[in-house]
């Protein structure tokens, strides 16, 4: 599988994210495990996860996290090149409800404790999950220095940020700054100033739901005419075309596609060597 680069870190061009699987209408573990087996399988290197990614309102924060430790620990295969990021500062307190905490010391208390679930010593990346509007953004990016400083996270991201706390954040970080994650598909395009930036700085570029989420990624090519018409002429799934389009926007875009069935992340894999002529990218970006 093709490679691009987080920091220093050489991973597949396609990740996996692993949200479908701990949340609302979830797999049972079984299956789950068996889906993150067969993204190693495709060569997929680069696992997306976050504490808040479990039940709302359950009492079982970081149920991700301890997932992906537990496929990691059981596969049979050499599991030292995977890069596992994890988020914190988003929280689902309640059904429904989604709240954040962007304060300091809360921030450095949530990566020590995903750090202990992952069963690492140091976070491979560790992404400030989304803004909390009661915290001066400069301070919640300050607690990232402070792990990296502490050697608590080895590289630090944020996510659903605008280019003004990209600018800000990769400032506060004295240029470390390494990952963006925003939402963008053929559904979601508001980000697509986001990933111009992140082009421009050279920092890695994260699609999340970047097929336009659970519930709109089956019908993908019924949606979006040129999606399908290629996926048809081309032989493959219109999902396949999605990733390869949004891979051939930068050098520094890694979708991270959620899968719940090996099937899915199987498909998807086969976006990073699935190449569009000229003529198909322009058609889909138009």
């Amino acid at each position: 599988m093709k490679q691009r680069t987080i920091g220093d870190i050489s991973v597949s061009a396609i990740g996996l994210g692993g949200m479908p699987m701990s949340i609302e209408g979830r797999p049972d573990e079984h299956r789950s495990i068996a889906t993150i087996h067969a993204a190693l399988d495709e060569g997929v290197t680069f696992i997306d996860t976050a504490d808040a990614y479990h039940l709302a309102g359950e009492n079982e924060v970081g149920h991700n996290e301890l997932l992906i430790a537990k496929a990691l620990k059981s596969y049979g295969g050499d599991t030292s090149g995977v890069l596992v990021a994890t988020k914190g500062g988003h929280l689902r307190p309640e059904p429904g409800g989604w709240t954040q905490n962007g304060h300091p010391d809360y921030l450095k208390q949530a990566a020590e404790a995903s750090a202990k679930r992952l069963g690492v010593d140091a976070i491979g990346l560790y992404q400030y999950h989304r803004p909390d509007p009661s915290v001066p953004y400069a301070d919640s990016i300050g607690a990232l220095v402070e792990l990296l400083d502490a050697g608590t996270i080895r590289m630090a991201g944020i996510s659903n940020a605008d280019p003004d706390q990209i600018r800000q954040a990769n400032d506060i970080l004295g240029g470390r700054l390494v990952s963006v994650q925003n939402q963008f598909s053929p559904k979601f395009r508001s980000s697509e100033k986001e990933l111009v930036l992140a082009d421009e700085l050279g920092v890695a570029f994260l699609p999340w739901s970047p097929l336009g989420g659970i519930t709109n990624a089956a019908s993908l090519g019924e949606s979006y005419e040129a999606f399908g018409r290629i996926a048809r002429d081309r032989g493959v799934t219109p999902q396949i075309v999605c990733l390869a389009w949004e891979l051939a926007k930068s050098p520094y875009v890694i979708p991270i596609p959620g899968a719940s069935r090996p099937e899915s992340i199987t498909n998807s894999a086969l976006a990073a060597d699935f190449e569009l002529t000229p003529e198909e990218f322009a058609a889909l970006d138009a």
